[in-house]
């Protein structure tokens, strides 16, 4: 049995981690869906699609997913009643959703897929914005991922490219 879960993934953190172990406790194997993957270098989305997939990827080394786990960019289409169908077309056959996201849970359930919530992490720091916020004023926030993302971050000077973009004024 497999399973789906969606994520911006700007970065993978360690709230990300926990909801792929959780839901690899039950299914064999977890798409992950990487959301936005046509947006980059923005305040809010400041990785490529490319660079969310090293992550995925080294983080599923360090973790011990190897084999388990697939990542799969899925660019926006901005219209929800095609978006189950544009992801079906991008993803192999999976099961089980994996979400919290209320439009997501909506959406899967409708087109008649079992949506499974996922615990919820300390969101007040687990989330990108939080971290991106921490990468912005210095703070420790290699401690809310994997070191391998980590080293990923550091190897395409995230926490610069990040102050180069919203120095022009872009919110995370």
């Amino acid at each position: 049995m497999r399973g789906l879960f969606i994520g911006r993934f700007q970065p993978l953190h360690n709230g990300h981690t926990t909801i792929i172990e959780h839901a690899l406790k039950e299914v064999d194997s977890v798409i992950v869906g990487i959301g936005s993957a046509e947006s980059s270098y923005l305040p809010s989305d400041p990785f490529t699609a490319a660079e969310r997939m090293e992550m995925l990827i080294k983080a599923s080394v360090e973790l011990g997913w190897t084999g388990r786990i697939v990542p799969v960019p899925i660019r926006d289409v901005n219209r929800y009643s095609i978006w189950v169908s544009h992801v079906e077309s991008l993803c192999p056959k999976f099961d089980i959703v994996y979400s919290n996201n209320p439009l997501t849970v909506r959406l899967f359930r409708k087109a008649g897929y079992t949506v499974r919530s996922t615990p919820l992490q300390d969101r007040s720091r687990l989330s990108g914005v939080s971290i991106r916020e921490m990468m912005l004023e210095g703070d420790d926030w290699r401690l809310l991922v994997p070191p391998s993302v980590a080293e990923v971050i550091d190897e395409v000077d995230g926490v610069g490219r990040l102050r180069e973009i919203t120095a022009r004024g872009g919110a995370v």
